[in-house]
């Protein structure tokens, strides 16, 4: 089986993230992972906290810590949250790791010896009030390019055009609020992306025509618009320092690397730290270096994260001159909104990862937030969809169906799967059905087309409620006691089977489902389409019991309650 390597954009270490961060890149790469290691293939899902850069020295001040116990603290409450979203991963680093800094220091090195970086004296701002450079989101104002008034000087958070500070208009200090700023001369290395704007629009050509159209559109208007060459070091207590041996001036005035330098090496350093954890058995490298033919790359992130992967990171692994790995297929998500508005870290609107835990379990966000994936458009986020959502979907269609089947059958047969008689041509045609859907499902993922796979799974949960009103074994029981009993035990079949093929998705419920059925040796990771044709894997005699309600049904004061706490006007 093939070897895939997953990671998902690294979460920003400045606070818990929202559920349009969740499903916009940690929840989708979890669902596909588990789905390869379901179907037999060797994965390795990594990320880690984004720990480098301005917000995580503004967050740290502001809490009135150093910003390295700030980030630990943070790095730690983060985890307990996607932990409790059961995201799998093999390992979930941190930027700051040794690994992380030993191997961006190498590349930098190689990217000088390239002749791809090159020092530069640059005018920046300069704050009097605060007694110091001022760089990227140290630097708040007006967008040139939208008029947005809240402009970062990184990146604008409304239109997402990536920004210098000195870009900004009406600029003000993020530490001090001071407009009291000067533009003075220091110097900083720049990466000459310009001189490696023909290999990366090659390497582009060649990858864009399997991506989704949102990722190769963005990647393509970054290239049409042409590659500058971008300042990447900055003027800060906490990062990779620029190493001494290679620029011993900029590393005495305790120059670092711009976060966006380092960030995307971390999945390189996060997979060295997993390794390091069990040097003996866990070769990092393989997955890495020389690994073109060998492992196949995905990547999965929001739009705004798309230049940085599909052009910036390409650009210094190309300027590397090694053979590092590059991203095979980029899995691009639009925004999740929450009525109509942008779900927003440093405004606090919409619904936080720890919270939507608070309120119900992880399964029942998994399942709204993968089957509402913002693939091919934004996607809103309102109450009333949650809960119509979670009511006929996971309550009705596929709760209910476990629920009145497993105890009908208690009631009726006793703890134990019924034998019942020979199927019949309704038991031939559910089976043709169920091979059909479940072969559907199948190509939906590998395809990683989130929304359809769900529909394919919902409608493998339906053609269990209609094979059920079809037999109707409440009905048959007063006639033929056999036939009711064949009836359950097909139905029975089908939630071990739901509980099979729905681990991606819904993996506690999914946990819940296969452990009602006492069978002796169950190791199936996954059914195919011709074994689901003939469901056979309960026999009759397998003890079972009824799981408590896998879904609770949510109630118009349920959905009140979340408006009042949350708001539920459009933004």
């Amino acid at each position: 089986m093939a070897r895939h390597l997953i990671t998902s954009a690294l979460p920003y270490i400045n606070g818990i993230k929202h559920l349009g961060n969740m499903v916009g890149s940690m929840l989708p790469a979890d669902v596909y992972s588990r789905y390869l290691r379901q179907r037999g293939h060797d994965v390795l899902y990594i990320c880690a906290t984004d720990e480098h850069g301005t917000p995580a020295e503004l967050a740290a001040k502001e809490r009135g810590l150093p910003v390295d116990e700030f980030c630990a603290q943070a790095h730690d409450a983060q985890k307990a949250v996607y932990d409790g979203f059961a995201l799998a991963f093999d390992y979930f680093g941190r930027s700051s790791s040794a690994e992380n800094r030993d191997i961006t220091q190498h590349f930098a090195r190689k990217l000088n010896e390239n002749g791809f970086i090159e020092e530069r004296a640059i005018r920046q701002v300069y704050s009097p009030t605060d007694g110091r450079f001022l760089p990227d989101r140290y630097v708040e104002g007006t967008c040139p390019h939208c008029g947005y008034d809240k402009a970062r000087g990184d990146q604008c958070e409304n239109c997402t055009r990536v920004l210098d500070p000195t870009d900004l208009i009406e600029p003000r200090s993020a530490i001090s609020g001071s407009t009291d700023l000067e533009v003075r001369e220091t110097k900083h290395l720049f990466l000459l992306q310009s001189k490696l704007q023909h290999e990366v629009e090659e390497w582009v050509a060649r990858h864009e025509q399997d991506w989704p159209q949102l990722a190769s559109s963005i990647a393509r208007k970054w290239l049409t618009e042409g590659l500058h060459d971008r300042a990447i070091t900055r003027d800060l207590d906490w990062g990779v320092p620029v190493p001494a041996d290679t620029w011993p001036e900029l590393a005495a005035e305790g120059k670092v690397f711009y976060v966006w330098f380092d960030a995307p090496v971390e999945y390189i350093g996060a997979t060295k730290e997993w390794a390091d954890q069990n040097p003996a058995d866990r070769d990092w490298k393989s997955w890495w270096y020389e690994a073109d033919d060998t492992v196949r790359y995905t990547q999965f992130m929001a739009k705004d994260n798309v230049p940085f992967h599909t052009v910036m990171f390409p650009a210094t692994e190309l300027g590397v001159r090694e053979p590092w790995k590059k991203v095979d297929y980029v899995k691009a998500f639009n925004w999740l909104t929450y009525y109509g508005g942008k779900f927003s870290t440093s405004q606090k609107r919409g619904v936080f990862t720890d919270q939507a835990l608070d309120i119900l379990p992880a399964d029942y966000w998994r399942y709204f937030l993968i089957a509402n994936a913002p693939e091919s458009d934004d996607s809103s986020f309102t109450w009333e969809h949650f809960t119509a959502t979670v009511n006929k979907d996971l309550a009705d269609t596929l709760g209910n169906f476990v629920n009145r089947v497993l105890s009908f059958s208690r009631k009726r047969f006793g703890d134990e799967v019924p034998a019942g008689g020979e199927p019949g041509e309704a038991e031939t045609r559910l089976g043709e059905e169920i091979a059909s859907l479940l072969a559907e499902y199948e190509t939906q993922m590998e395809a990683l087309q989130f929304r359809k796979a769900a529909s394919a799974l919902r409608a493998l949960w339906s053609a269990g409620n209609s094979y059920l009103e079809e037999k109707a074994p409440w009905l048959e029981i007063k006639t033929d006691k056999d036939a009711a009993a064949l009836t359950l035990r097909n139905a029975m079949n089908l939630i071990h089977l739901y509980a099979v093929v729905s681990e991606p998705f819904i993996p506690s419920s999914s946990a819940a489902m296969r452990a009602a059925f006492a069978l002796p040796d169950d190791t199936a990771t996954w059914i195919t389409p011709e074994e689901a044709r003939t469901l056979t894997t309960l026999q009759p005699g397998i003890p079972f019991t009824v799981p408590p309600v896998l879904f609770a049904k949510l109630t118009d004061e349920d959905l009140e309650t979340y408006k009042a706490r949350f708001g539920g006007t459009d933004a």
